[in-house]
């Protein structure tokens, strides 16, 4: 049998810690290089047409993750889906509106300019008040909030869709009096559904909500927020999100 001296021994047993320090670090490197983020699926913030995804809060989340140093994985989703990831911590980060039931399981890193929410109806259907809802019928995207006083009302019936698409859709076919959102998402689907501005009647504002860069709080710890709230400010002063919005809305 082969004797081992405790020179040998030694040697290897600081190899051995060497290796497997070296093997936990890269680990840690990578989980720390790399985020997950999510976009709501609303065109034209999250668009996924034919394997592809952009949009404006898209590409503006791209650009937010990689100026912090992070490589990105960026998937669009309805909103129910990214609430539920960022709960779970499967999501890292998302622009969206604040949801109550998000409080207590995101961190509010940076606000963005406010949309306003709208409802509109072709023309002929004379809508100036929330009252003049009751008893209508509105698409409603499912899994959004965009008016509590439209929400509690219990005389205006909301047919939930997948998009705006589908809201247009149905107004157009006659399925539903109005359709509400944020303004401009609103009119980015009347053009896909060949609707123009002009069969429209006046849009209702019904509540003006501010999108935020919020970080699920079992993130906290392995994104730098600081850094990252730093490079949000620093890429709306430039003027990104404005760019963006004229390749996208041509505004």
């Amino acid at each position: 049998m082969l004797s081992v001296r405790p020179r040998e021994i030694i040697v290897r047993c600081v190899l051995s810690i060497v290796l497997v320090l070296g093997l936990n670090g890269n680990a840690v490197g990578e989980s720390r290089e790399q985020v997950q983020v999510r976009t709501i699926s609303i065109t034209p913030y999250g668009i996924h047409n034919d394997g592809q995804s952009s949009g404006i809060y898209y590409d503006l989340a791209n650009t937010m993750a990689k100026e912090s140093g992070y490589r990105v994985v960026n998937h669009v989703y309805p909103y129910i889906r990214i609430m539920h990831e960022l709960k779970s911590g499967q999501a890292d980060f998302t622009i969206m509106f604040k949801y109550k039931e998000l409080d207590e399981h995101v961190i509010y890193v940076a606000p963005l300019p406010s949309l306003k929410n709208v409802v509109i109806g072709l023309k002929g259907t004379q809508i100036d008040s929330i009252n003049d809802l009751k008893y209508k019928t509105l698409a409603y995207l499912r899994g959004a909030k965009f008016s509590d006083v439209i929400d509690n009302d219990m005389t205006i019936k909301k047919l939930q869709t997948v998009d705006f698409n589908q809201g247009m859709k149905m107004l157009k076919g006659g399925r539903v009096n109005a359709v509400i959102g944020p303004l401009e998402a609103l009119l980015d689907a009347a053009e896909a559904n060949g609707l123009s501005l002009s069969e429209f009647s006046s849009p209702l504002v019904v509540s003006q909500r501010t999108p935020w860069v919020q970080v699920s709080k079992k993130s906290q710890y392995r994104l730098n927020i600081r850094q990252l709230t730093k490079n949000v400010e620093v890429i709306l002063k430039r003027g990104e999100l404005t760019q963006l919005r004229l390749k996208y809305l041509g505004q």
